[in-house]
């Protein structure tokens, strides 16, 4: 093992993986774009870390993973050590590293991303999880000691996971329900093979079932079991129920015919992809009306919305043969909420950028398909309460725009279910779940046991909550650590109850 020299970042350039070639991506590559290290360019991309004394990549991280700590662990080849590292503060550490967009995390807070390109930290993340993973290493559960308690977790998504990792290492029995027929949520379905291949997942859950964590799935509560069956079988319960309702743009003409919400699209696409023979026979789980996924080969599909979400739409759309790809975002490119890698890499895949347009309908073919989307341009004017500059229509600049299949990515809500009331749930007017508020940000709260408090914990006081659910639709990160704080109150309330 080589020496590290402070000058490392001088004599190596940020390198990203391999990326499958274009030509390959625009004929249906589904493979994930970013391909992974070999231990050689892992240990020079690592070697660039400065090791500052302040380490604003942790800061930056929602997780405030070790990251300097485990990126030195990579250079000197200590891979597995530096695997148990990163579970140590993210219990889903190879799919952050690929999913989290660093560009406005860990990457984006760098020290040398002022200049001289930040340290790709979510590839060596990616690459230290993946190799000790397929070297049998597995996550040590010899000092945990069995409590006999039982939590039951409904959703498998990030958050869920999440719970679960930490309450297996606590020593508490985790069952984890969920109505669709894999674990991950939108890890699954909503997030496409080229971010995200399933594999991965499926990776992720035989670790966990090697932890003692039990998996229910096609099961829904409230239609297949009651929420009162798990008070009364389990000690506590944790709802990581997700953000699946669309929101509604309201427009004129969203009924025809080829319009579709976001969702449903890239469940049906990741149906496609690990290769289910006919996709529109399994229903999609929260959707009362049957969505058909059509044909988009030779199309011109126009997608509306420019979060990351959309940046899934349109990149999917280009795999699947569309013959043009529009995204329509109604603020400048510099407003966009999505990753800019994302921006990049779908309009190096072919798509076009149309941007300060506002939808205003979708209008009919005269037989019940959509042929255009009505649009208009806009002006940023006045900040909004959350500091974004409001769009305002331009007065006379209405256009049509073309299209045979238009997809609605205006992000999602929480969808929260009838039964949450009837347990005493406080909701939001949004329908986010209400919780006991965690402490600030590194100010943890002391623990007073005279009066104790329970972050994430509902108005019932078996019942905790945490990620989308609660926030709104948010980054996967924010659900691994709400759901990984969530254990942690569920098991100082165990230990109290």
């Amino acid at each position: 093992m080589s020496k590290k020299t402070p000058q490392a970042f001088l004599q190596s350039q940020r390198q990203m993986p391999e990326r499958v070639a274009l030509e390959l991506r625009q004929q249906g590559d589904w493979h994930e774009l970013y391909g992974r290290f070999d231990d050689a360019e892992a240990k020079k991309q690592s070697s660039r870390c400065l090791d500052c004394g302040n380490p604003y990549c942790s800061w930056g991280c929602p997780l405030h993973n070790y990251i300097p700590q485990w990126l030195e662990l990579a250079r000197e080849g200590r891979v597995q050590e530096a695997a148990a590292l990163c579970h140590e503060t993210n219990p889903l550490p190879e799919i952050c590293g690929r999913v989290c967009p660093q560009d406005r995390l860990c990457e984006g807070s760098c020290t040398l991303n002022d200049g001289f390109g930040a340290v790709t930290i979510g590839a060596v993340e990616k690459y230290i999880v993946d190799k000790a993973l397929a070297e049998g290493w597995q996550p040590d559960l010899s000092a945990a000691t069995p409590t006999g308690r039982r939590v039951a977790i409904v959703g498998a998504g990030p958050a869920g996971l999440a719970c679960a990792d930490r309450l297996a290492r606590a020593g508490v029995q985790a069952v984890v329900f969920d109505r669709y027929e894999q674990i991950g949520g939108l890890l699954q379905f909503g997030i496409p093979s080229f971010k995200l291949e399933k594999s991965v997942i499926a990776t992720r859950r035989a670790t966990l079932e090697g932890m003692g964590v039990e998996f229910r799935l096609g099961v829904e509560i409230g239609r297949d079991t009651g929420i009162d069956a798990l008070l009364a079988d389990f000690d506590a319960v944790f709802l990581g129920l997700g953000s699946y309702r669309y929101t509604d743009g309201g427009l004129p003409g969203q009924e025809l015919r080829n319009v579709l919400p976001a969702l449903p699209f890239l469940v049906q696409n990741g149906r496609i992809v690990v290769g289910e023979d006919d996709i529109n026979a399994r229903p999609i789980a929260g959707w009362e009306d049957q969505v058909q996924l059509p044909d988009l080969r030779g199309k011109r599909v126009v997608v509306l919305g420019g979060g990351d979400t959309g940046m899934d739409c349109v990149r999917s759309a280009v795999r699947l043969g569309a013959a043009q790809v529009s995204c329509v975002y109604r603020r400048d490119e510099a407003s966009m909420p999505g990753s800019a890698r994302e921006v990049a890499n779908a309009r190096e895949e072919g798509v076009q950028f149309l941007f300060q347009r506002a939808p205003l309908a979708l209008l009919d073919d005269g037989n019940d398909h959509v042929r255009a989307v009505r649009v208009a341009e806009t002006r940023l004017g006045e900040p909004d309460a959350r500091g974004r500059r409001r769009p305002e229509q331009v007065p006379g600049s209405e256009t049509d725009l073309a299209a045979d299949i238009v997809i609605i990515a205006f992000g999602f809500q929480p969808d929260p279910p009838a039964w949450l009331a009837a347990h005493g749930i406080a909701l939001h007017d949004d329908g986010r779940i209400r919780i006991t508020p965690a402490p600030p940000p590194h100010h943890p709260a002391r623990f007073d046991a005279a009066n104790p408090v329970y972050p994430y914990q509902t108005a019932n006081a078996k019942i905790f909550a945490g990620g989308d659910g609660v926030r709104g639709a948010d980054l996967v990160v924010t659900a691994v650590q709400e759901g990984r704080d969530a254990a942690a109150s569920i098991v100082r309330f165990l230990a109290t109850a």
